[in-house]
């Protein structure tokens, strides 16, 4: 049986520019511009599934959320819905700061639609998950900013939904109360909830999900295993060329960024701990004679995670005009898993003077390695237990000789 269906879906939005009074006061004219955030989308979710739709910003990813929640209806197309939908989208709604931990409970769970039977009967279970007990009954405004998230957080996941909205919240607290999230998602699914779950957070997806789709400018670009669309995905990084500046001061452009594997294939998947390598094409216009060249690691929310750069060798590159290339080496990738953004820039050696930047040239996705943490460090061991034994006899040998 079918829990939900898109048909043909459809999304605009009308985007007015201009002003309709002058300060003068004279009336201006505006224009309007139709935007569709999403364009003939066609999917379904059987009942007992669970998928994943991924996407890079703007992809349409929200939309189809405010669609799901009836937040929004759609332009054109059919949606239907075969259950009761609960969507776990922000933890925390509805709280309110004077009231104690237990009253934000009760609160908050009817506004997610609880009744207060039900709501007692899995109090106890509710605090038990968060954490909180030793503080339940003082104002959440002087909870710390985990506390009430992972409270926020427990509500929400105590409902019992037919179908269930999942947005990003598995990014919520540290990293046991992550696992504890995903445990008890993982848990629902298994009672037969049918789950969408909306993230950046790939390795979530894979974790959680049966299926997978991907949006791109609200279209469908893609659809299968997450194994699948996760590749895909992180191809769809094309490179994008800034806007032409065809005057004297277009002095170097990037016009190439691609990753090796240790096998010297063309890649975009690594685990952490990886051999990697990537060559920068670049072409100058003009003799840059102390040039430099960064890639930027951007994680989903925008944030640096990393950054290899030339000018960290002590010299320059002699960059004549024409054609060039530089190759990066790493022979143990330190991100963690997700999926990284890749920005090249090429700068005068050790100044901030860039010549030029190239957002989202490129993309790669990192699965599990070899160790958990927030970055990997490379490191090496022995066993030192043997020699220090035998340091020991011989001291001792030493004494009574």
């Amino acid at each position: 049986m079918t829990a939900l269906r898109f048909e043909s879906v459809s999304k605009r939005y009308r985007i007015t520019s201009g002003s309709n009074s002058s300060e003068s006061g004279s009336r201006t004219k505006t224009h309007k511009s139709d935007f569709w955030a999403l364009r003939d989308v066609n999917f379904e979710v059987a009942q007992g599934e669970s998928l994943g739709i991924i996407g890079h910003n703007g992809a349409g990813k929200s939309t189809v959320l405010k669609l799901l929640s009836n937040i929004s209806t759609p332009t054109k197309g059919k949606i239907t819905i075969n259950g009761r939908i609960s969507a776990l989208l922000e933890v925390g709604s509805g709280f309110h700061p004077e009231l104690t931990g237990r009253e934000n409970v009760y609160l908050s769970g009817s506004i997610l639609g609880m009744r207060r039977a039900e709501i007692t009967s899995k109090l106890e279970s509710i605090i038990e998950f968060a954490g909180v007990r030793p503080f339940i009954d003082i104002p959440v405004k002087r909870f710390s900013s985990g506390m009430f998230v992972r409270l926020g957080f427990s509500i929400a996941a105590h409902l019992d939904p037919d179908i269930l909205l999942l947005d990003e919240v598995l990014a919520v607290g540290d990293y046991a109360f992550q696992e504890k999230c995903k445990q008890r998602i993982a848990e629902m699914h298994r009672q037969g909830t049918t789950m969408v779950f909306i993230s950046h957070d790939l390795n979530a997806v894979r974790s959680v999900c049966q299926r997978a789709l991907l949006l791109q400018r609200g279209e469908v670009l893609a659809e299968g295993s997450p194994d699948e669309v996760i590749r895909r995905y992180t191809e769809t990084a094309g490179f994008h060329q800034r806007p032409q500046i065809t005057d004297e001061r277009r002095v170097a452009e990037v016009t190439g960024v691609q990753f090796f594997d240790a096998n010297g294939n063309r890649a975009n998947g690594f685990k952490t701990g990886d051999p990697v390598s990537v060559r920068i094409d670049y072409l100058a216009h003009r003799h840059i004679p102390e040039g430099s060249l960064s890639l930027y690691f951007l994680t989903s929310d925008a944030g640096i995670a990393a950054q290899w750069t030339t000018s960290l060798c002590g010299r320059p590159i002699d960059m004549q005009i024409g054609p060039g290339s530089v190759e990066f080496t790493c022979d143990e990738l330190g991100l963690q898993p997700g999926v990284y953004q890749i920005d090249a820039t090429i700068e005068k050696n050790g100044t901030a003077e860039e010549y030029e930047w190239q957002h989202a040239c490129a993309s790669i996705h990192v699965d599990v390695g070899k160790t958990r943490g927030s970055f990997y460090m490379p490191h090496t061991w022995r066993e030192t237990s043997h020699e220090y034994g035998n340091m020991l006899e011989s001291l001792a040998q030493g004494i009574n000789g």
